[in-house]
């Protein structure tokens, strides 16, 4: 494992993270679960960043891999691909968006900047509406809009982005309030900025912020900026790329807790789809769609072996209700961690969806992120067997627990308890 790690320090970038003192080596999966290279066995509460959505090495998907293998790999979009109009064809339909087109990507950034290109060639104007903690991406563009410090290295960027209240219902200068009064608050700061400036392309934003943390705002508020935008014509890019597929159980995609004023205009998506292989993917309504005036194809978006995986992973998951899954085991889960957090105080809060959990950690006595707690807690919980993930907008002081969404029952009491014990230990 040293001379692994070694050899990666010698030819990646000294920027590219690493979880662990010692990083980990994982070989193979099943299930809820993964091995390392020593042999040792973790129940995965990370998932591959959220990407292992309903198992490790789930047969439905791998057998759907191995034969459309063994028929043709790629050929990219210059021809017809039947997979990869089977899987639009699902999706337009799962969006919710009426005449609705689907262009595939290799990732969830991919698939923000191809967004960010047709609301802003649609809307003929490069200025976007972010919200403040948000994260869209590793590209420059999608860099350029990022919320969150920590994850924006540079200032440049091709987009005048202009930030928003209300991704984060407890921090912040609406916190006190109660749900509806922190909705109008950001409303109004919202009409007020949009009150100096040229009306803006689009806001994107996340129903629920994954890097940030897995905070989200108050149901209805995404409803109540929309009504605001329509105003303006200012189109609504929802970035589903973590939230979607069921994820936060009670609602298939994360923009129907903020339905009200109906769907997006455009619906990102990626992660969880391609259940470890490279999908994403833009929905949006035809005439934003059709807008772009210059040929385009995707040479490796909606290739035949990752469709054939979306397809499989996809049936998997509406065949077994995982998104009910996620709703029912994810509310037991979120209970445990609520009863264990209130006995120790460097947890200031426990908030989540289904199977989209945070854990946020402050210094005992105060409001202050505790960062040094949270990379603590996750060498613990590695050391007792269990994988988790940390992110946050205040100096990734938040943990992050998003295990495949076939989680059982005994499983979600496994991984509380283990995270108990490594909350305990840091505390």
């Amino acid at each position: 494992m040293n001379d692994l790690f070694a050899r990666h320090r010698q030819v990646l970038p000294d920027w590219l993270a690493l979880y662990y003192d010692e990083p980990l080596e994982i070989t193979h999966g099943e299930g809820r679960h993964v091995w390392d290279a020593d042999g040792n066995r973790y129940l995965d509460f990370f998932g591959g960043i959220l990407t292992t959505m309903t198992a490790h090495a789930l047969p439905e998907v791998t057998k759907a891999v191995s034969e459309q293998a063994g028929r043709i790999i790629h050929s990219s979009t210059l021809y017809l691909n039947r997979p990869m109009v089977e899987l639009a064809e699902r999706i337009a339909q799962l969006s919710g968006i009426p005449d609705a087109r689907v262009f595939f990507t290799t990732s969830g950034t991919e698939a923000n900047d191809t967004a960010l290109l047709l609301a802003t060639a649609y809307r003929r104007t490069n200025t976007v509406l972010a919200m403040r903690n948000s994260y869209h991406g590793r590209s420059f563009s999608a860099i350029g809009l990022t919320g969150n410090k920590g994850w924006s290295p540079t200032s440049l960027s091709p987009l005048q982005t202009l930030y928003v209240h209300g991704g984060v219902r407890t921090r912040g200068p609406f916190a006190e309030l109660n749900d509806r009064d922190f909705i109008a608050a950001c409303v109004d700061d919202l009409r007020d900025l949009l009150g100096h400036t040229r009306p803006p392309a689009a806001l994107i934003a996340e129903p629920v912020q994954g890097v940030g943390g897995f905070t989200s705002p108050p149901d209805g508020l995404y409803a109540a900026f929309r009504t605001v935008l329509q105003e303006q014509g200012i189109l609504w890019i929802a970035d589903e790329v973590q939230t979607g597929w069921g994820r936060t159980g009670e609602h298939f995609w994360g923009w129907q807790a903020h339905g009200q004023s109906g769907p997006p205009d455009i619906l990102t998506f990626a992660k969880g789809i391609g259940n470890g292989m490279s999908i994403g993917g833009v929905v949006a309504r035809s005439e934003i769609m059709n807008c772009l005036d210059s040929n385009s194809i995707s040479t490796f978006g909606g290739t035949q072996i990752t469709m054939a995986a979306g397809l499989a992973n996809l049936s998997y998951l509406l065949e077994h209700d995982l998104q009910g899954n996620a709703r029912r085991v994810g509310g037991l889960l979120i209970e445990r961690l609520r009863a264990a957090a209130a006995q120790l105080p460097g947890v200031r809060e426990v908030r989540g969806r289904g199977l989209m959990i945070g854990v946020e950690l402050v210094r005992p006595g105060t409001d202050e992120a505790d960062p040094k707690s949270a990379a603590a807690v996750l060498e613990a919980a590695r050391e007792y067997g269990l994988l988790i993930g940390k992110g946050g907008g205040h100096d990734t002081s938040a943990l992050r627990i998003a295990p495949p969404l076939s989680l059982t029952v005994a499983e979600a009491e496994e991984g509380a308890a283990i995270l108990e014990q490594a909350l305990r230990s840091a505390y």
